[in-house]
């Protein structure tokens, strides 16, 4: 099932905290990725969890020089994707859902909530390939992380908007609290087959720590009652 649309009638201002968050990661895709074929960029912005762990720089086995601390790759490997269809699902999620939760938050607030909920996705990550001993040199990157935030925090006020899922050939509305507790559902299921295995592609962890950051800390940004719709 993939979502394609939410309710947005209780929508009162425009979103551009959203749009500049979608913006800055096309562009960095496009423009300092090469549409994803600049892999000496990736190599060097990326978050590499035994950086983090360790603060040291690591060059060698594909892995580039960084030319700002280690910690920054945090925030850089945030606005950076893999590949079309990487970016395509993250931006899809972060339109239909990020706006909602500006319009309760405000522009400020929302903005750090987004990072806030980054950053602690990438930490859940790097702090599992520690525990596990696996992936500790592989570059992470992506939204996804924030993005899992997003969608935990609507999911938290919002549980009974109407979300239109794409179920090939059709389209079902179905409630938020069903389409996102089924995604996260799904995530810890992935999660849990990949536990301890190198590879794979995905970092479970940092969905799914996003995720739980932003159920807890949603209540904490949004400023406005959310209006309920059926």
């Amino acid at each position: 099932m993939i979502p394609i649309g939410d309710d947005n009638t209780g929508r009162t201002i425009t979103p551009y905290i959203n749009y500049l968050l979608i913006a800055i990661n096309i562009f960095v895709f496009v423009f300092s990725q090469g549409l994803g074929t600049n892999e000496a960029f990736l190599m060097s912005y990326s978050t590499v969890p035994k950086e983090i762990l360790t603060g040291r720089d690591i060059v060698g086995g594909g892995l580039q020089p960084t030319p700002i601390p280690v910690y920054g790759t945090i925030f850089t490997a945030m606005f950076m994707h893999g590949g079309i269809a990487h970016i395509a699902g993250n931006m899809m999620y972060l339109w239909i859902f990020g706006d909602n939760l500006e319009n309760v938050m405000g522009h400020l607030r929302y903005l750090v909530f987004y990072l806030l909920c980054g950053v602690l996705a990438t930490l859940a990550h790097v702090f599992m390939s520690a525990y596990t001993g696996t992936g500790l040199y592989v570059p992470s990157l992506g939204a996804s992380g924030a993005i899992s935030g997003v969608l935990g925090g609507y999911m938290i006020l919002f549980p009974k908007n109407s979300i239109r899922m794409l179920v090939i050939p059709f389209v079902i509305r179905v409630n938020a609290f069903i389409a996102l507790g089924l995604w996260i559902v799904l995530q810890i299921i992935d999660g849990w087959g990949a536990l301890g295995r190198e590879g794979g592609g995905v970092a479970y962890a940092a969905h799914i720590g996003g995720f739980i950051a932003g159920i807890l800390l949603v209540k904490f940004f949004a400023n406005r009652r959310p209006v309920k719709t059926a």
